[in-house]
């Protein structure tokens, strides 16, 4: 087997390939270190999200498949933590779900929505509730809170920590990772690299924010940028003032997204979405750091937490993570050619990367498995458009739900723009 991409699909992949059958020969090709993309620097939520939802899974499925599929995820961030503590990865984690707060009254709709969408599937208070602005306060103390929606399937982990772990573990277990070895091209039983080509009869493809660089794979995923601030480690006094006592991972209902968490150093980690998509999927390191998007990021945490006002940010940084055209995540085998792939998770990968892997496992191995008959399984998503298409679409809606935010914020009603580009808002 040959993996490409030693990101967190293509070493959890590994790994369990590695723990279910030691005599297989596994090699994963790296073309820069390991968990050098968006496993390594991304917000740090392990959570049961998945980018498609329920209904789009059970249209393409069934009502059944759809709930087993999130069931999968939750299950999977369990699955998470009990890896870590088998393979001794450090990885900071403390799972103390994840509150999202309503700030206004579209917001507060949005929330109230959701709840009682899961309650339509089934899914009851142990899932996720709606909190009281009183028990959303003793949770996290965001200004002007009205309401919260919180479930208990996220933990907060150090996401660079996480991947090193694994790639220390696969390498325990005897399989070679080739670093600074780029993949210029894949296809059945090889892949061409920088320093040679590789024969295997399995090939993964797990390259996710770096799939547009393989030759075929123009259209596959778009590399869509998020970036994130960190602040020096904050006293006790201003932790008593914001909350998150247990580490839970935080947001809110705003259309642009919005992610943080309180490291196990006690910093506050603030990030989300609104830099521009670059032409034809461009990918480069200068792409990691936009001044206007810090500030954006800064001025929203300043908004919702006062006491920050005057705090030290240390740290700002970026990367891009993989979009398909319809927003769903998949992973499959073709057995004819044995070209295997997963990815596209739109930065819901920490826990869906695991499934991913043992996914993988069972497919390679040939067990038919509850994992292997997931929807996701074997999706094919569509080819993104052409260029300039592909540019203006996405940029547009990046655009949009800016603008969507900020004429909620004027009206005071949920924006009719989000309603009428609610395809790009995912």
């Amino acid at each position: 087997m040959a993996v490409v991409g030693a990101g967190l699909t293509g070493l959890w992949t590994a790994l369990y390939l590695a723990r279910a059958d030691p005599t297989l020969r596994i090699v994963v090709l790296e073309a820069e270190t390991a968990g050098f993309g968006a496993s390594g620097r991304n917000g740090g939520w392990c959570s049961a999200l998945f980018p498609a939802s329920l209904p789009t899974l059970a249209a393409a499925s069934s009502r059944r498949a759809a709930l087993a599929q999130h069931a999968a995820m939750r299950a999977s961030v369990d699955e998470v933590a009990r890896a870590c503590v088998e393979e001794g990865v450090d990885a900071q984690l403390a799972k103390g779900g994840s509150i999202v707060l309503a700030r206004s009254r579209p917001q507060l709709a949005r929330a109230r929505d959701e709840v009682d969408a899961a309650r339509a599937w089934g899914r009851e208070e142990d899932d996720l509730r709606l909190l009281g602005p009183t028990e959303a306060d003793a949770v996290l103390r965001g200004r002007g809170t009205l309401a919260a929606t919180y479930t208990p399937d996220c933990a907060a982990l150090h996401p660079a920590r996480l991947v090193r772990g694994l790639a220390e573990a696969v390498e325990r277990r005897g399989v070679p990772i080739h670093e600074r070895t780029r993949a210029t091209s894949i296809g059945p039983g090889r892949v061409e690299t920088t320093h040679g080509t590789v024969r295997a009869d399995v090939v993964v493809r797990a390259t996710e924010g770096y799939t547009a660089r393989l030759p075929g794979h123009a259209r596959t995923l778009a590399p869509v940028y998020s970036l994130m601030i960190a602040s020096e480690p904050l006293p006790p006094g201003v932790w008593d003032e914001i909350g998150l006592a247990r580490r839970e991972t935080f947001s809110d209902h705003r259309h642009l997204v919005v992610y943080g968490q309180r490291t196990a150093d006690d910093r506050i980690v603030f990030g989300g979405r609104g830099a521009p998509y670059h032409l034809g999927s461009r990918t480069h390191p200068s792409f990691d750091r936009d001044d206007r998007v810090f500030a954006g990021l800064h001025a929203a945490l300043l908004d919702l937490f006062p006491v920050l006002r005057g705090t030290r940010f240390t740290h700002a940084w970026g990367g891009a993570l993989g979009i398909p055209r319809d927003w769903c995540a998949s992973v499959g085998l073709d057995r004819r050619s044995g070209l295997a792939w997963a990815g596209g998770y739109v930065g819901d990968g920490l826990s869906t990367t695991n499934l991913a892997g043992r996914t993988l496992r069972d497919l390679v191995l040939g067990h038919d498995t509850d994992l292997t008959a997931l929807p996701w399984v074997g999706h094919r998503s569509p080819a993104w458009e052409p260029e300039p298409l592909r540019w203006l679409g996405i940029n547009a809606g990046l655009t949009a739900t800016t603008w969507a935010d900020a004429e909620e914020r004027l009206t005071r009603r949920p924006s009719l723009l989000a309603r009428a580009t609610a395809p790009f808002l995912g």
